[in-house]
């Protein structure tokens, strides 16, 4: 009896943690629904997520579900960040000379069979000048083709405003260029040169929350920002009037825990010099940490005084749901069921985003009218801990008892007397 006791006891134990499978994902547990209306179905489509989604599905979005009636339509969820894509390789440069007050070279770049950018590696500092290209097949060959778009080249460390070496061009494949610099660069100041096709992808945002103007403290302008608790914040973008240049301010980011969350500077040049003129600007500051839905944006002035802005604005990046329509012209989106993990579709796998996808149109949110609680598929052992620890002190004291019983048995064993059954 004790044995079959001690048994039960053990099965028990061991069955207890056995934990639930995965849930499935089932139309009657999500609690939102939305009209997915097609007007190109036959081609790839996306959704954006919005203020409606992040607020009711997972803060991971793993609950998002497509349906075409009852059968789930792959998709691929996506975040649309800027991206570049760029291959870069040293140009060997020929010719270089200094032709009456002003530098010239050729670049040869072969392998390189397309190419839309030069990089000019320098060794000056604080300088502002312009380059102008030509390309040809052949390096002694007749009429080269002419970029008629300038390329303004400055270094600006003096002033603690940055710098820029990078000559822009269409897409080009002529093996060698002409480079013809403006006066202030030497043939000696020409340290490398390279080249790259650099492919650039846009960025797409959604504004998320606003910021206050709080008031002046200690050389800083202070800004308070509400932003949604479920709703990723990925940048803060800084409006200047554009009659506010040459300016480069350090920006600190905090959460409501005083948490640092970003810092970084903002800034724009607009400087001429010799009649060579640079516009340039970055206004905006990444958000690389969590945040708990009021920020403080703190702009450092040191001994200058305080810029004007015309907006403080948080941005989410956009993150769009793309699909294949086969043909349908409606689906339901659902989403808000928590116990999801995010789904796994060949689509995904092989997907590539099209440049010709079209917009789907989501409708309103709706409560799910099918919805229902899922049962509960916590494991076993979640649902009966009482039971599991009974079981477990039964097999403790069955085991206990019977290591007690073996000891005296072996005790009388050495004593010459029998032991009781």
């Amino acid at each position: 009896m004790l044995t079959n006791a001690l048994r039960y006891a053990v099965l028990l134990a061991l069955a207890s943690l056995a934990a639930a499978s995965d849930p499935e994902p089932a139309i009657p547990y999500f609690k939102q629904v939305r009209d997915v209306s097609i007007s190109a179905p036959d081609r790839q489509n996306y959704v954006v997520v919005d203020a409606a989604i992040w607020n009711h599905a997972r803060p991971d979005l793993a609950d998002l579900r497509l349906y075409d009636g009852t059968t789930q339509v792959p998709y691929q969820l996506t975040s649309e960040r800027a991206a570049t894509f760029a291959e870069e390789s040293e140009a060997k440069i020929l010719n270089l000379a200094q032709r009456g007050d002003h530098t010239e070279f050729d670049l040869d770049v072969a392998p390189v069979t397309e190419y839309n950018r030069i990089h000019l590696g320098m060794d000056r500092k604080d300088f502002l000048i312009t380059a102008t290209v030509t390309g040809r097949n052949d390096l002694a060959g007749a009429d080269p083709a002419p970029w008629p778009s300038p390329s303004t080249l400055f270094d600006f460390t003096r002033e603690n405003l940055g710098a820029n070496s990078t000559i822009a061009l269409p897409v080009w494949s002529f093996r060698f260029v002409h480079v013809r610099l403006s006066p202030g660069i030497l043939p000696k100041d020409i340290r490398q040169a390279t080249v790259s096709f650099l492919q650039e992808k846009k960025a797409f945002w959604t504004s998320a929350g606003n910021c206050q103007h709080s008031g002046e403290q200690k050389h800083k302008t202070i800004f308070t920002c509400d932003v949604p608790s479920s709703m990723p914040i990925d940048r803060i973008v800084f409006d200047v009037p554009a009659s506010r240049a040459n300016f480069r301010r350090q920006v600190n980011v905090t959460n409501d825990r005083g948490t640092q969350i970003a810092a970084g500077s903002i800034s724009r040049i607009r400087m001429n010099r010799a009649g060579t003129t640079v516009v340039t600007e970055d206004l905006t500051l990444n958000i690389y940490r969590d945040y708990t839905g009021r920020l403080t944006v703190s702009i450092d002035n040191a001994d200058d005084p305080p810029i004007s802005f015309d907006r403080v604005q948080p941005q989410s990046v956009e993150r769009r749901l793309y699909f294949e329509p086969q043909g349908k012209t409606n689906l339901k989106l659902y989403y808000g069921d928590d116990k999801l993990s995010s789904p796994v579709y060949d689509y995904a796998k092989f997907f590539r985003e099209d440049a010709n996808s079209v917009e789907a149109t989501l409708a309103a949110e709706s409560p799910n009218p099918s919805y229902r609680d899922r049962p509960d598929e916590r494991p076993w052992s979640e649902r009966h801990k009482g039971v599991l620890w009974a079981a477990m002190l039964l097999a403790v004291a069955v085991l206990g008892w019977m290591a007690l019983r073996g000891l005296k048995s072996e005790r009388m064993t050495q004593t010459g007397k029998t032991p009781k059954s």
